[in-house]
Formats: C-alpha cells, structure tokens, sequence
C-alpha cells in the first residue's frame, strides 16, 4: 500500500475556497482506480494546515493519480491561494494491525 500525507496553508481570504477545492480533490480521487482512501482534514492544533491523507493500492494507481489532468489543476490552484507550496510525503506502507493488535 501506498500512503501519502501532505497539506496546504490556508489564507483567510481564500480559506473556503480551499477547503472547498481540497474536500472536491478527495471526493474525485476516492473515485479512481486504486484509491483506498482520501481524505481532507482540518488540523484542530494548526487552524490554517488543511491535511490529506491518502491510500493507494500500489505506486502504478498513485502514478495514474498524478497523471489525471484534474489533479494538475487542483495542485496548480492551491500553489496560487497558498503562501507556502503544498507539503507531500509518499511512504510505502504495510498494515501491521493484525500483528499488533491479534
């Protein structure tokens, strides 16, 4: 499994716009092929840190992910309302909660 965490600095004049363009990033993505799961977040200790956390079923359905045109526009258009570039961690992951848990 794939995991990839990042986020984005929100402006307050640009705050719903983004929100709104992140929350419509994961819904589009959890669509595609390979997505396990999408996620937009409000970071509750960091009011202005919009978090992702995503999971793929392997590094060919994150590549398809970045290819699609959508996925372009939406990393160009909160590169423009943010301050700061987005932030993105990939990791390659492995759920170890049946070993851990029994």
């Amino acid at each position: 499994m794939i995991l990839i965490t990042g986020h984005v600095i929100l402006t307050p004049e640009h705050r719903e716009r983004m929100i709104a363009l992140g929350a419509g990033h994961s819904a589009r993505s959890r669509g595609e092929a390979g997505c396990l799961g999408h996620r937009c977040h409000l970071d509750v200790e960091q009011p202005d840190h919009l978090v992702f956390v995503e999971e793929w079923a392997d590094i060919a359905a994150v590549r398809t992910h970045f290819a699609v045109p959508a996925s372009a526009a939406f990393v160009a258009e909160m590169r423009v309302l943010s301050p700061q570039p987005p932030v993105i961690r990939i990791y390659a992951a492995e759920d170890i909660t049946a070993k851990l848990m029994g």
